[in-house]
């Protein structure tokens, strides 16, 4: 398969957030700042990327009856060493996100290109396939993230935009998520089109 068009794929014909509609938890309940929705993106992204290419690898290795079981506990290994290098590395984005990083293991995008794309396909496109659904994700968390706090606090990367007197709370709220992501998908959508 070309690799750009793999690589693509996941960024706008098949977003996980903005066109197949994946991952919504971590999407509406980290996205409170733009860096926690590039915090959890580039998380969720490294998971994506490592997972796909040791399933490519061991997908002949492993029986039909443990499939699932077996790319679960990879995704659990994986998630497992980004909950330590957070922990190391960006202790206050990990504190954050608290939750939302071992929920990782149970995201349906990690698992759902585990089985339809890497199951099925070669290390080097599941790579570029988990980098391109890693970044598409990336991609829409941030903006919602962005647009959100923006909204809600005239603020966007710690960089103050207007005073604070002037945000809308709701955006900074979980009824604020759904509302920005309603328009962000209704964009996308135009568009695509």
């Amino acid at each position: 398969m070309n690799k750009i068009k793999i690589l693509l794929n996941g960024i706008v014909k098949e977003n996980p957030t903005f066109v197949l509609l994946l991952g919504m938890c971590p999407t509406l309940g980290t996205t409170t700042s733009a860096i926690n929705g590039l915090g959890m993106g580039l998380a969720t992204a490294f998971v994506l990327i490592c997972s796909n290419v040791v399933i490519s690898l061991l997908k002949k290795m492993i029986p039909d009856k443990v499939r699932i079981p077996s790319f679960i506990v990879i995704i659990a290994t994986f998630v497992t060493v980004l909950q330590m290098l957070m922990q190391a590395y960006v202790p206050a984005l990990y504190a954050s996100l608290g939750l939302f990083i071992p929920l990782i293991v149970v995201n349906c995008i990690v698992l759902g290109r585990a089985e339809a794309f890497a199951a099925k396909n070669t290390p080097l496109d599941s790579f570029f396939d988990g980098l391109g659904m890693g970044l598409g994700f990336t991609l829409a968390l941030t903006l919602l993230g962005a647009a959100r706090e923006i909204l809600g606090s005239g603020k966007v990367f710690d960089i103050t935009l207007w005073n604070e007197d002037y945000g809308m709370l709701a955006f900074v709220l979980a009824p604020g998520a759904f509302i920005v992501l309603g328009y962000l998908i209704a964009i996308m959508s135009k568009l695509k089109k």
